[in-house]
């Protein structure tokens, strides 16, 4: 798993969050960062971390960004953790969904982002799960296959 320095605008990012909302978000971080599996490169969005697959692995994408596989945001009334795959793989969604609905909390989530407010309203073992388990290889051929393989 990942071992990656943490850049400073994400270590500054994460730093500045006051209070239990910001301990919530870096415990998150922790839990991701920790859980990512190797190829994946921990950059920043705006400041806050995103983890993508970089253009040196995956030059050809649709808009000539980097792939996004993570991000991690502190929004203005709850705190946002997008697993960006999971829009794309209805299996790997699913499976979340299921892993969720059996944790006994509640799913607060869109196409990909998943929304909390405290750690209570998180489950950090199935959040590491399912980072942990997309690598790199499997993100790409998926992306691959989506894209230019119809």
């Amino acid at each position: 798993m990942s071992t990656q320095p943490v850049p400073d605008d994400v270590a500054e990012y994460l730093a500045a969050l006051e209070g239990e909302r910001g301990d919530a978000v870096r415990t998150v971080f922790e839990t991701v960062h920790s859980a990512m599996p190797e190829g994946y490169e921990l950059g920043s969005f705006r400041g806050s971390p995103l983890w993508t697959i970089p253009l040196a692995t995956q030059p050809e994408t649709y808009n000539g960004e980097p792939l996004s596989y993570v991000a991690l945001m502190a929004q203005k009334n709850y705190n946002s953790l997008y697993l960006m795959w999971l829009y794309s793989d209805p299996v790997e969604h699913a499976q979340f969904v299921e892993d969720w609905a059996a944790s006994g909390l509640k799913l607060n989530m869109g196409k990909s982002c998943l929304r909390f407010k405290t750690l209570k309203d998180v489950d950090l073992d199935i959040i590491a799960k399912t980072v942990s388990k997309t690598s790199v290889e499997h993100f790409v051929d998926n992306y691959e296959r989506l894209h230019y393989r119809g």
